[in-house]
């Protein structure tokens, strides 16, 4: 895992690396094709490596029943696929060049492919949900709903009148937070836990994904394009307000008037981005900012108040500040 949980044993670390590996075989298996062009279109951003951050989870999150089974397994390659296809979507509306240091599906190929490969593999996807069952297709549709929701959102300003940090933290709920609870609701729902138990991983995974999203915003001003593997500032480019550049905007301090006639400007070119980004990275917005992320994945934490103690809660607290803190 990327992410490191200091508090995991061997053996929970031994069982979260095995379910890995099997849901790696399952997608590589579930996408091969008899097309020798489309199969390796179809694994171009999984083989460029990745966190596998969600279904990492949803696997740890099983260690709270029964543990791992095939069940688990499955949901847990639908989550990640339907991650990747996202992926390939989101690029395409970037224009990123980059992605995990490797080309991008669209600069590998081109925009059409790209978005076609994205669906197939949001097809995949729900073949694998369709085999758990048609609560676990319901949930699956209802986040996709939700995901497009958030990214539409994503693309547009607060409405007049409305508060634009609070709007800009619904767009993370639906954009990334949805599929983060996905796939901690799916860990517990297939490893035999109550309903409440699911409930409660459900709402721990919404906030741990707003938090893993709004650590990536800080961390896409913060890193070098050596360490993020992709141009940093790209939201900058795209004009999206995230939280630093919000605060950075509400600031009256006629210190900031550069910055503010940046971020209100094209950033296309090169020069004025990376000055934007000096800027950015220099300001107290960005301090804020950090000191919020962190807040948001302590309620990622205080969802799991309920939960008896457990080497796999330990592991799901410990996640939360890994997340957080890869923003530091």
């Amino acid at each position: 895992m990327t992410l490191a949980l200091p508090e995991v044993s061997a053996g929970l670390q031994e069982r979260l690396t095995d379910g890995l590996a099997r849901v790696e075989a399952l997608i590589e298996e579930r996408i091969d094709h008899e097309d020798p062009f489309i199969a390796e279109a179809n694994v171009h951003l999984l083989r460029a490596g990745g966190k596998r951050f969600r279904p990492m989870l949803t696997i740890l999150a099983a260690e709270l029943g029964d543990g791992i089974n095939d069940d688990v397994i499955t949901a847990a390659a639908a989550v990640e696929l339907t991650h990747l296809a996202s992926l390939y979507h989101d690029d395409v509306m970037d224009e990123a060049e980059l992605r995990r240091g490797t080309p991008t599906a669209n600069t590998a190929y081109d925009n059409s492919t790209a978005i076609l490969v994205g669906d197939l593999l949001f097809g995949h996807a729900s073949a694998l949900v369709s085999e758990l069952g048609p609560e676990a297709v319901r949930i699956q549709a209802e986040t996709f709903i939700r995901l497009c929701t958030g990214q539409i959102r994503d693309d547009r300003q607060a409405p007049e009148g409305e508060d634009a940090g609070a709007y800009y933290l619904r767009v993370l709920q639906d954009k990334t937070g949805v599929l983060i609870a996905t796939a901690a609701r799916y860990g517990a729902m297939f490893s035999g836990c109550s309903t409440e138990v699911v409930e409660t991983m459900r709402v721990y995974g919404e906030r741990l994904g707003m938090a893993f999203q709004l650590a990536d915003d800080l961390i896409d001003i913060e890193s070098s394009a050596e360490e993020l593997g992709k141009t940093p500032g790209i939201d900058l480019r795209e004009g999206k307000r995230t939280l630093a550049v919000l605060h950075a905007l509400a600031s009256t301090s006629p210190d900031d008037a550069r910055l503010h006639e940046l971020l209100n400007s094209d950033l296309s070119g090169d020069a004025e981005l990376g000055e934007a980004l000096e800027l950015l990275r220099a300001h107290p917005a960005l301090d804020r900012a950090r000191q919020e992320t962190r807040a948001v994945g302590e309620e990622a934490q205080a969802a799991l108040v309920e939960l008896p103690d457990s080497e796999a809660k330990t592991a799901l607290l410990a996640l939360a500040t890994s997340v957080t803190h890869r923003a530091s």
